[in-house]
């Protein structure tokens, strides 16, 4: 209410606004839950929140599938929540409902990653803070079990040796750069991912591709929020919402939309022969604006010679983030189950 008397000094469409006064406001984003101690009612999954970092601030949420023998261990997935790098929580609604339907799924140890925002923490920090997340995990194959910092969950059920990292859309994007430099810096003990998810992957570049061209064709790019946004052809490729995305939450970025973040094949990106990880899953939805960017990057890793195992997925018909949006259709149940199936 008290912010409409407020001067904006930037927004991103309908989404965020940023005040003169420094004041950020979100106009979307589905609201906080807390975890579930006991087992969800539902699913069975126990989840709770932990501290990872005080400085700089990162969290997570860890979930736990039913209860398990002490001698039963578990891979862990590690997982990067989308929205755009700006909205969205891995303590919001739309992704603690999504971990907990894929946990009961794929009888895995997730710990969903709070990693700062932007605007208020631009890119590279939602990337630092994943890193240190990551490295945290890993830091459970020490032998050292009482140290403070180790999480009784980690340590009892979870199997670093079956380590996996995944995200959609913005955490599809950060999977993809986290797995990039875990193949050339080496994580606490040494630690080895073993796959890495890459799912409706926020990619883009400077150059349309593919159906990007077609000025009479424009996808949908539905935030994982209640809205669809289409970019407008009219207003030219540097002006399409994934390009305004990027500018809003990484305007000092080196290149561009061409930086190798964004980009993989942008100017002077590395090979993705050097992605640190064993196996990959790659799935886009074909009414994403975002999935020529996806079938793109499957074929830059094909053509990159990476050595591991290689799979892709594409949902006909379907648009950006729809198996969080909408957990309950055919589609998004059978995506679920496909999901789970990479991480056993």
């Amino acid at each position: 209410m008290g912010s409409a008397a407020k001067e904006i000094a930037s927004e991103l469409f309908h989404l965020i606004r940023v005040y003169k006064d420094g004041s950020v406001e979100r106009l979307e984003g589905s609201p906080y839950v807390p975890p579930s101690p006991n087992p969800d009612p539902q699913t069975g999954i126990s989840s709770k929140d932990i501290t990872i970092s005080e400085n700089p601030k990162v969290s997570a949420r860890l979930y736990l599938p039913k209860t398990q023998q002490h001698d039963q261990k578990l891979p862990i997935l590690v997982y990067f929540h989308g929205s755009g790098f700006c909205l969205e929580s891995a303590f919001s609604f739309l992704f603690h409902r999504y971990m907990n339907l894929l946990v009961s799924q794929a009888n895995v140890v997730v710990v969903s990653v709070e990693y700062r925002l932007a605007p208020e923490h631009p890119l590279p920090a939602a990337y630092d803070d994943c890193w240190a997340a990551l490295n945290w995990v890993a830091s459970h194959s020490s032998a050292a079990k009482d140290e403070p910092n180790k999480d009784p969950w980690l340590l009892n059920y979870g199997d670093l040796d079956r380590l996996y990292i995944g995200g959609d859309s913005a955490g599809g994007n950060i999977a993809h750069n986290i797995a990039m430099r875990a193949g050339s810096e080496n994580l606490e003990d040494n630690v080895k991912i073993l796959g890495t998810l890459i799912s409706h992957s926020y990619f883009w570049g400077s150059k349309p591709i593919g159906s990007e061209n077609d000025p009479n064709k424009p996808k949908p790019y539905a935030t994982l929020e209640s809205k669809s946004f289409a970019s407008d052809p009219s207003l030219g490729h540097e002006k399409s919402f994934p390009s305004l995305v990027w500018s809003f939450v990484y305007p000092s970025a080196p290149g561009g939309l061409d930086n190798p973040m964004l980009n993989p094949e942008g100017p002077g990106a590395p090979s993705l022969a050097g992605l640190g990880c064993s196996r990959l899953l790659i799935v886009v939805a074909g009414e994403d604006e975002l999935r020529d960017r996806g079938v793109r990057y499957h074929e830059l890793v094909k053509e990159s010679g990476w050595k591991g195992e290689l799979d892709f997925h594409e949902d006909e018909g379907e648009v950006h983030g729809f198996h969080a949006l909408n957990p309950e259709t055919v589609k998004a149940k059978n995506l679920i189950k496909r999901i789970a199936s990479f991480l056993k």
